[in-house]
């Protein structure tokens, strides 16, 4: 390990390959010549958190807080610097697991807003491709505004759609036909005036950009990527 570098702390599991694919483009992104150039990371991929749309949206489910604070305090006892979370909706979460430990953790939303309001030319309406959990907690709305910008989501049945597509993601299955619920869903969101797509789901980011986006698509795996890598080397 570089001298000062720091291990990575990896809260995942949400789902299993939203996990697997932060891991896969944190590896791609480090500038690296063998191994040792890598970052030390420690991954609990665990999946048996209680379910956030069970929690949040269907108001049926168990906290899902309590097992990732739990799940927090074992990778700081493990030696982790510092804690990132590969998926959107656990942000709901974050104040809790941020008081349940001492290490700092990143904070995915925030970050993606930052992203947003630096770009150049900087853009006015962002729609979202998130969970219907993100609206329904306001996750990313008050920072959205705080920015000067405005936050634009799917119509109610296109949503429920865009919903079905994350379930699917989280069941292996991501073919032509949960591509083209996306693309259509990305499509509404542009022609209600969207000028900038903020993915907003790690499951959705497994799938990658909509294929018919002709705005600026901002990823927010892609921006917990590029703040772990800065963040273990700073």
């Amino acid at each position: 390990m570089r001298s000062g570098e720091k291990v990575v702390g990896v809260i995942g599991g949400m789902g299993p390959a939203a996990t697997v694919d932060f891991m896969r483009r944190l590896v791609a992104a480090t500038p690296a010549h063998d191994d040792v150039d890598h970052l030390h990371v420690l991954v609990d991929n665990n999946p048996k958190i209680p379910s956030r749309i069970a929690a949040i949206i269907e108001g049926t489910g168990a906290d899902p807080a309590p097992a990732l604070c739990e799940m927090a305090k074992g990778l700081e006892a493990q030696g982790a610097d510092f804690l990132v979370i590969p998926c959107n909706t656990a942000h709901y979460y974050l104040p809790a697991i941020a008081r349940s430990v001492h290490t700092p953790v990143l904070d995915m939303v925030g970050l993606s807003v930052q992203k947003l309001a630096a770009a150049d030319p900087k853009p006015r309406r962002i729609g979202l491709l998130a969970s219907p959990a993100v609206r329904l907690v306001g996750l990313y709305q008050k920072r959205i505004e705080q920015s000067g910008l405005q936050a634009i989501y799917p119509s109610p049945h296109l949503e429920s759609r865009l919903l079905e597509v994350i379930k699917a993601v989280k069941s292996g299955q991501h073919g032509g036909r949960q591509r083209q619920d996306y693309a259509v869903v990305a499509e509404n969101l542009m022609d209600a005036g969207a000028d900038a797509l903020l993915i907003a789901c790690t499951e959705l980011s497994v799938m990658g950009p909509p294929l018919e986006a002709t705005c600026l698509v901002v990823d927010s795996l892609d921006v917990l990527v590029q703040a772990t890598i800065a963040t273990a080397r700073c």
